[in-house]
């Protein structure tokens, strides 16, 4: 614990504080110390009295007082050391609390010093009255802070709040600190001149010191005057009144430092004219000096770059002159630098053009010598500018010359322009530039003549609000631009999802009439459109167009067709839509009879419509069946069809050829007999062998004639052997062109194909049989499996290979009876072999010998593993004409039939009926299937194996309580032979349980 200290080291204190504060008396800047000194010279006057140089031996009450002076005392002298050592800006920040600790540490000293004076003897008159008047006088004595040093205290503490603060009030407040520090304000020097010297030095005239605002340093524009005589620019000065009154202070003049009474602004005149004539001068001079470096055959980019940011800030910062650089002709000499320079100078460069002619065309005459000059290009070239800056200038000058309706159109009409607005105003990585091109698009929309140009690049919503709220001459006439123009599939849909209706009610208005159709016709080339337009009701209002109208002309008819062909290409909503008020749709009778007696009369596009119109309706799932019909019995409908595969217009012939096409897989016999009546059974073979034909032609022709019914005779006559050749060679070829990818016009050719090889295999000729073992018909359409195709390809295919299985299985049973080698059985020599050979070298099959890779044998061919794998088939149709091909192989029950059906076995092909057959659900599939297995339990072996398959029984006697008559027969059969049923009774065994 540290000892209090004694009386002597307390007056050692004090004497060492009076010496330090009375050292530096004449040096203090502030009246606080200088006070709190002159105090301290009094202190030391009376502690250094006799009475006082034995401390210790004074009286306790004297020792006390003593040592309470030499702690104030001590903190005193450290205050009056800050406002000497310290800076005078820390003072002013600290002044307040500087003050009020001197006048606590004094009021302190006072009480001590009266302590003091009342503890003395009677015997020290004197001393007790100078210690007395000094207690009294530092009692009473009052350290305050300066209304100068209260301002800049108060100025300096707003200033730390982190304020806004213009040029003028941060020049007012540092001439105010100058002041109160003792500083010449005029050392303090701002900024540079309003008219920047970039020339040469003699090429300006230097502004005299009264021209500059004290506050801001710059030439002034508008000098008033206080009341302290001093000028200033007005709007600095105006700023420096608001801060005095914002921080509670009355204004002062900066300069003087002079509490105004008045706030009173008065212009100065004189100053104000001789500025202007002194800046007047100056522009002239930088006029001559810009014309000089923009006349030089060479650019010089610095000098270029000066003289640019010269005439944006005279025109900026001096609008009033903004005709002196028009004069002098440097607004055109700009626009021309744009123009013959523009690659040369570089995107900044040129974003500093744009810039200062961005201000300049505030100037209307300026405005004019720009259009002329050909400005508006030069700022659409630059919408592609590497910089922003020059982006945003290019499109802020083209926004200042929008106000006028007739130059937005001039806009719209420029090349790309509105195609790199719209862009520019989808780009959200640069919002500012978007919303500029975003408001000079919206500027362009109210000019009636930019609408199109507008819709052109891909902005409609002018054009769709016309179309749907304008008067009906603005109506068709926005109907007709959609008529006219190249439309994306999204813009199609976005116009018919808001103006389709719209364009159905204009079809009830004769003048509207044309336009809307031309519109209608170019929406319906989309598919997503058709519910649309259907839902709209344009079906009725077409067909009566079409079929009603008498005083409609033929365009108005052609396009009525077309939009109806558009809509029923596809199926959809128009297969269920009313067209007339008796509820008939498009597939009824009466339609249908209509378009057919159309053909006759109609204009030829209306006649390539109304082709296509009833091809797309003969190809509807929901309505073909209906419209061949109808075709079908009109009367000449199929002989008027037939009248256009020779047309000479290709849209008619291919349209005619796709539509015979659909009625030859409906109506295949009526067709070939008109045919045959017209002698055209011959146009198609032609058409396919013509190297001029168009494939889509060749593709409907094969598909034709694969669907005609033809005898023998014709196959021979109209095909000719020969012709399988040319169809082998060009499904090859087909194969190697589509290389694994299905298209739909090579699948189309290639069911063609295949079909018209399917009339050879169904010939018993030798001569036809012939040539399908030279071009190994079964290998060709084996190989179809191996090819990515529709099931239809595959459908064919099987039926290709059952057909000629089939024809192989007939000429065994021949060739095996004891007939002498002449006739039909002659051709059996070629194939199976007979007497003398031992059982293990004839065909399991056929119970002969036949030839390997025989191309009328499933097995010798090795076809048998692809159609079982067609078991599989994701198509019940291509299963069925699997199983069915895989039938023939079952069909001879001759002595050899066991060892026919182990090999099937072999094969794979009795498990894998047999496990189809139990996933299958009834019906000819599962039928087929039950045929094969029957066939295969009546050999004891399968019997005997399968007898115990739970599955199989199961499914057997699910067939023989539910199935058709066929099935029933089958089922019962296949569970006798299983020993489930007795053969006799047809009861179920007791192993049979009923499925649950």
């Amino acid at each position: 614990m540290t000892s209090p200290p004694t009386a002597s080291a307390a007056a050692e204190s004090i004497h060492r504080s009076l010496s330090e504060a009375t050292s530096y008396s004449s040096s203090d800047s502030f009246d606080n110390p200088r006070r709190f000194t002159a105090f301290a010279s009094r202190l030391q006057f009376v502690l250094n009295h006799h009475h006082f140089l034995h401390p210790d031996s004074l009286p306790p009450a004297l020792q006390t007082a003593l040592k309470g002076i030499a702690s104030d005392l001590s903190k005193a002298v450290e205050t009056v050391s800050s406002y000497r050592q310290r800076s005078k800006i820390f003072v002013l920040i600290n002044c307040k609390s500087l003050s009020s600790s001197l006048q606590q540490h004094s009021s302190a000293i006072a009480s001590w010093l009266a302590l003091i004076e009342s503890s003395l003897s009677d015997g020290l008159p004197d001393l007790r009255k100078k210690i007395s008047d000094l207690s009294l006088d530092m009692k009473q004595s009052h350290f305050t802070v300066t209304e100068n040093e209260e301002r800049v205290h108060r100025t300096l503490q707003r200033e730390g709040e982190g304020r806004q603060t213009s040029k003028a009030v941060q020049s007012a407040i540092i001439m105010d600190l100058a002041r109160c520090l003792g500083v010449d304000s005029d050392n303090y020097r701002m900024s540079t001149l309003s008219v920047d010297c970039d020339f040469e030095e003699e090429a300006h005239i230097l502004p005299f010191k009264n021209f500059l605002c004290p506050l801001t340093k710059e030439v002034m524009k508008e000098p008033v005057v206080l009341e302290s005589s001093q000028t200033y620019e007005r709007r600095a000065i105006e700023y420096w009144f608001e801060r005095c009154l914002d921080d509670g202070r009355e204004p002062t003049c900066p300069v003087t430092g002079q509490v105004l009474k008045s706030l009173e602004l008065k212009p100065n005149i004189g100053l104000a004219g001789a500025i202007e004539e002194w800046v007047n001068r100056n522009i002239e001079i930088q006029m001559k000096g810009a014309v000089e470096q923009l006349s030089k055959e060479s650019v010089e980019v610095e000098g270029v770059e000066r003289v640019l940011d010269v005439i944006y800030k005279i025109s900026e910062e001096h609008p009033s002159n903004r005709f002196r650089v028009r004069n002098a002709g440097v607004v055109a000499m700009i626009v021309r630098l744009l123009k013959n320079c523009s690659h040369s100078i570089g995107t900044v460069l040129r974003g500093k053009a744009l810039m200062a002619l961005l201000s300049m065309a505030k100037d209307e005459e300026s405005k004019k010598i720009m259009l002329d000059e050909g400005i508006t290009r030069l700022a659409i070239h630059s919408l592609t500018g590497s910089s922003e800056k020059e982006r945003e200038h290019a499109v802020k000058l083209l926004l200042e010359f929008s106000s006028d309706e007739s130059y937005c159109t001039r806009i719209a009409s420029e090349k790309g322009a509105l195609v790199l607005l719209s862009s520019m105003a989808g780009n959200l990585e640069h919002p500012a530039l978007a919303n500029l091109a975003e408001e000079m698009l919206t500027q362009m929309e109210r000019a009636e003549d930019s609408v199109q140009h507008l819709a052109a690049a891909g902005r409609f919503e002018p054009l769709l609000s016309r179309l749907r709220e304008g008067p009906d001459d603005i109506k068709i006439e926005m109907a007709s631009i959609i008529g006219r123009m190249t439309l994306t599939n999204n813009s199609k849909e976005q116009i018919a999802r808001q103006c389709a209706q719209t364009l159905v009610e204009l079809l009830s208005k004769p003048e509207g009439r044309t336009s809307s159709l031309l519109a209608l016709n170019n929406l319906s080339g989309l598919d997503d459109n058709v519910t649309i337009l259907v839902d709209c009701a344009v079906l009725p209002a077409l067909v009566a167009i079409l079929f009603q109208d008498k005083g409609a002309s033929p365009e108005w008819k052609e396009l009525a067709a077309s939009i109806i062909a558009n809509i029923v290409s596809n199926p959809g909503r128009w297969e269920l839509a009313s067209i007339d008020r008796k509820g008939n749709s498009m597939q009824s009778e009466s339609v249908v009879f209509n378009l057919v007696r159309l053909l006759f009369v109609a204009s030829s596009p209306c006649q390539a419509s109304i082709l296509r119109i009833l091809y797309g309706m003969a190809s509807s799932p929901q309505a073909a069946e209906s419209v061949a019909l109808h075709i079908q019995s009109s009367g000449d409908g199929i002989k008027t069809i037939i009248m256009f595969l020779e047309y000479p217009e290709v849209e008619h012939r291919i349209y005619a050829f796709k539509l015979t096409r659909v009625l030859a897989e409906r109506f295949g016999h009526d067709l070939a007999q008109e045919l045959k009546h017209s002698e055209k059974l011959s146009l198609f073979k032609e058409k396919l062998l013509d190297n001029e034909s168009a494939e889509s032609e060749k593709s409907d022709a094969a598909c034709i004639l694969a669907n005609l019914p033809l005898s023998e005779d014709e196959v021979k006559t109209i095909l000719e052997a020969n012709f399988v050749k040319w169809t082998v060679m060009t499904l090859k070829k087909q194969q190697r062109i589509s290389n694994g990818r299905t298209s739909r016009p090579t699948s189309s050719m290639t069911e063609g194909l295949l079909g018209l090889l399917l009339h050879f295999t169904r010939s018993r000729d030798q001569e036809t049989i012939s040539v399908v073992k030279e071009h190994q018909l079964m290998t060709i359409f084996c190989e179809q499996f191996s090819f990515p195709a529709k099931p239809r390809v595959r459908q064919l295919a099987a039926i290709g290979l059952k057909n000629l299985s089939e024809a192989g299985r007939l000429l065994a049973v021949v060739d095996s009876e004891p007939l002498p080698p002449q006739g039909l059985c002659a051709s059996l020599i070629f194939m199976c072999g007979r007497g003398g050979s031992p059982e293990a070298s004839t065909c399991p099959i056929h119970n002969a010998p036949c030839e390997n890779n025989s191309q009328l044998c499933l097995l010798k061919s090795n076809c048998i593993k692809p159609l079982v794998d067609l078991l599989h088939d994701e198509d019940t149709i291509v299963q069925i004409v699997a199983i069915e091909a895989l039938s023939t192989l079952m069909s001879d029950m001759s002595n050899g039939y066991k060892r026919a059906v182990d090999e099937l076995e072999k094969q794979d092909v009795i498990p894998t009926v047999i496990e189809l057959f139990t996933e299958v659900r009834p019906g000819v599939l599962q039928e087929r299937a039950l045929w094969m297995i029957e066939r295969a339990l009546r050999v004891d072996g399968p019997a005997h194996r399968y007898s115990l398959n739970q599955s199989l029984v199961r499914a057997l006697v699910e067939a023989f309580k539910h199935g058709n008559a066929n099935a029933k027969r089958h089922a019962q059969d296949a569970l006798t032979n299983l020993k489930q049923i007795s053969g006799v009774s047809g009861k179920a065994s007791s192993q049979s349980r009923p499925r649950r």
